[in-house]
């Protein structure tokens, strides 16, 4: 019983989270849960196998937190599994560093022990076709066979019991089942034999099928370790010191504090180039700050004082003193973490096709096996033959075929899609992403390139004075816009614009309005930057006015030039769009898909961008929050959704998301690709509908190597129960199985994206 104590001294309800020690799949996943959630005082329970956790809710108010966490440590460990307290991010991450070299161990040992085998199997058909004149020395093959059997895979026999404890069937179960039968009549056969004639021996059929699934667990552990990339690097970007003004006094002499000690109303200073560290307000000082890590747009935001800057975001050119409003616990970045986290966790990997079968093809092997031998004995067979045939029925069973069919296929397919630039990253996306009814695009860096460029310029483009004002002005300026302006004068005014204007001056940089060049006493003040800052320096910008108008509306951003007085010149300023946009767009709708933007800018440029490609649906103004709630929505509605980004601002959507797809942009591109199960290293669109086309192709070999794999199974245990397959014709027809589903998985190799296959 768990004792409950006062509900005024405990009114709420507790969350448990605890690390789960001996999951291996699906299965063991399925079976904790469901401990957990038969006990009456839990409210839920979540397993991620990926990070091996588990979130536990209370059903029950007022209950002692050690008690609860007590109860489920011990219900945890009665499941079979080794409850263990969750460590730090860092610990993890070198745990399963070590835990993904613990397992190459093994593996690259069983290979390395089977070769020997395999090729002196292969070796004697190539030969002669006798199978047992040219192998090795049966004392050879049962050294080698036998560490792989019961050293290296003792793993799966721990699991095994765990499923028949549990009364439940899985893959492993059934490898168990097949290559110890193997093992033990090929024993048996050697060591009755007469020294003249050697039977045929089943050693490499047992030790082979044990590297195999060896194999495939060890590249799940590296797919496991990748899920949780995201929130390591997203933990990564808040930096670990702030430079604290003792008292809030604004001074020169700052202490440097660990940001986990920051409190709410403490005052710190930030300087030109660093990373903010907590969400905080602006108490003095003008700067403009670089926020795509909240919003994904590549324009800086203007920052003076009364307001907020978010912690994560990078300031720009001037420093800035900024009073904390939140701990680090608690700041937007770590809302972000914490839903990638809790996105990853409730995909919890569902019960794998393969298990599910197992789970009803076991106990009828077991029962076609006993009825096999008892019938033959009861038939008046002796001893020997009865369990010969016994033997075939298990051999057979094997599921060498089974266990390869969806791994062979997902290889080759991740295989030829990271031929054509597309990485999938896990074996969930890669079977979800054929199912996809709608895809979700963010607009900066996806549709479009990221980075601002001259959309649109009036003025005296042929005048030669202000062409030079303007190189001067943003020669030395490290402003996006700046570096889009210089970009932009190398192409329409080359020769004039670089030639240094007559006179001397000084170019002075106006934090969060623009820059502005002082000459000597008596001559005209050149400005150029926001026309809210122009106007209110006494400038005359009327003439530009319907063209400030129409670039707003098409959520342009603008820039003008004076000269002293007047404006004489006027730039807009955009994101151009990647150039496979538009067709990729009308590639995925052609193909029956839902197109969708959600973006972080204003509603006049998303919607600007979204009329440019051909989209009608746009959600504007999304936080990194927002974008996972409409994903959420969307599924709640039915739909399959694939969510397309690039940035930290994407990456709670691209957890959230059925399947989430990566662009390979360089900044914050880690993130994104550790939250996404696909990313595109190209960063052209079109490779969407090309990711779901592979997915396509590859879940259609699965299925029809499943169906390959049962048909052996399904036809040769009749056979092998009624006598007519002994074990060696039973070997081979395994071996057969193997065989063609691999060479079916191998005709991926041909697939080309239909993109490419237009453009031929």
């Amino acid at each position: 019983m768990l004792k409950t104590l006062d509900a005024q001294q405990h009114p709420i309800v507790h969350t448990v989270d605890l690390g789960v020690g001996g999951m291996t799949c699906a299965s063991c996943v399925g079976r904790v849960e469901r401990a957990l959630k038969r006990q009456p005082w839990v409210a839920d329970a979540v397993v991620n196998l990926a990070t091996e956790t588990v979130r536990v809710v209370s059903a029950e108010d007022g209950v002692a937190v050690e008690d609860f966490q007590r109860q489920v440590k011990r219900t945890v460990r009665d499941a079979g599994y080794e409850p263990t307290e969750i460590q730090t991010a860092l610990e993890n991450e070198q745990r399963s560093w070590l835990g993904i070299d613990r397992a190459f161990l093994p593996t690259f040992a069983a290979l390395l022990l089977c070769a020997p085998l395999v090729l002196s199997m292969c070796w004697s058909l190539l030969m002669s076709g006798d199978t047992v004149t040219f192998m090795l020395p049966a004392p050879i093959q049962f050294a080698l066979a036998t560490p792989v059997q019961f050293i290296l895979g003792w793993p799966f026999y721990k699991v095994a019991w765990r499923a028949l404890k549990a009364r439940a069937g899985n893959m492993e179960l059934l490898v168990v089942i097949g290559t110890t039968a193997g093992w033990l009549l090929s024993t048996w056969l050697w060591l009755t034999a007469s020294s003249e004639a050697m039977p045929h021996l089943y050693f490499e059929g047992s030790a082979v099928v044990i590297a195999m699934v060896l194999l495939g667990k060890y590249l799940e552990a590296r797919s496991k370790k990748q899920t949780t990339e995201a929130i390591r690097a997203l933990q990564r970007l808040q930096p670990a010191t702030a430079r604290l003004l003792p008292d809030g006094k604004q001074r020169d002499d700052v202490l440097e504090v660990a940001v986990s000690e920051l409190l709410i109303g403490d005052v710190i200073r930030i300087y030109a180039g660093e990373t903010v560290p907590a969400d905080a307000e602006v108490i003095s000082g003008q700067s403009s700050l670089d926020e795509s890590l909240v919003t994904g747009e590549p324009m800086p935001v203007n920052k003076n004082p009364g307001d907020r800057v978010i912690g994560g975001t990078l300031n720009g050119e001037s420093s800035l003193d900024v009073r904390v409003l939140t701990t680090h616990t608690n700041s937007i970045l770590a809302q972000i973490i914490g839903m990638v986290s809790d996105a990853q966790a409730a995909k919890a990997p569902v019960q794998k096709q393969v298990d599910q079968v197992a789970a009803v093809f076991v106990p009828v092997v077991l029962a076609i096996a006993m009825l096999t031998f008892i019938a033959w004995l009861l038939a008046g067979a002796d001893l020997s033959t009865s369990t010969i045939n016994i033997v075939a029925v298990l051999v057979i069973a094997c599921p060498c075929a089974l266990g390869l069919a969806t791994p062979a296929a997902i290889m080759v397919g991740t295989g030829v899609a990271a031929r054509h630039g597309i990485l999938i990253k896990d074996a969930l996306s890669l079977e979800r992403a054929h199912r996809v009814t709608a895809v979700v695009f963010d607009k900066t860096g996806t549709l479009t390139k990221g980075e601002p460029s001259v959309q649109a310029f009036e003025g005296a483009l042929d005048n030669a004075d202000v062409m030079q004002r303007i190189a001067q002005l943003q020669a030395e300026n490290p402003h996006p816009l700046a570096a889009a302006v210089r970009q932009w004068l190398v192409v329409n005014a080359p020769g004039e614009a670089m030639q240094a204007p007559e006179g001397v001056g000084t170019v002075e940089n106006v934090p969060g309005r623009g820059v502005q060049w002082l000459p000597i006493a008596g001559a005209p003040i050149w400005r150029m930057g926001s026309p809210d800052w122009l106007l209110n320096e006494g400038v005359d910008t009327s003439v530009f006015a319907p063209a400030l108008s129409r670039w707003h509306a098409s959520g342009l951003t603008v820039s003008l030039v004076a000269n002293g007085a007047t404006a004489v010149a006027a730039f807009a300023f955009g994101d151009a769009l990647k150039p496979g946009a538009r067709d990729a767009v009308a590639e995925l709708i052609a193909a029956g898909k839902r197109v969708l933007i959600m973006s972080g800018d204003h509603e006049g440029a998303a919607n600007a961008v979204a009329s440019r490609v051909g989209i009608t649906e746009v959600f504007a103004g999304c936080l990194p929050g927002d974008k996972a709630r409409h994903v959420r929505t969307l599924q709640e509605r039915g739909e399959i959704v694939a969510f397309v980004g690039d940035g930290i601002n994407d990456a709670p959507a691209l957890s959230t998301a059925d399947v989430g797809i990566a662009m390979n942009n360089g900044k914050h591109g880690d993130v994104a690709m550790s939250a996404a199960g696909v990313t595109l290293m190209r960063g052209d669109p079109q490779l969407v509908l090309g990711a779901l086309e592979i997915s396509s192709k590859t879940v259609q070999k699965i299925r029809q190597n499943l169906f390959w794999a049962f048909v052996y199974n399904v036809a040769g245990i009749p056979l092998a129960a009624l006598g007519f397959l002994n074990p060696v014709v039973a070997g081979a027809a395994m071996a057969m199985s193997s065989v063609s589903v691999m060479a079916n998985a191998l005709l991926l190799n041909g697939w080309k994206m239909a993109s490419n296959k237009s453009r031929n």
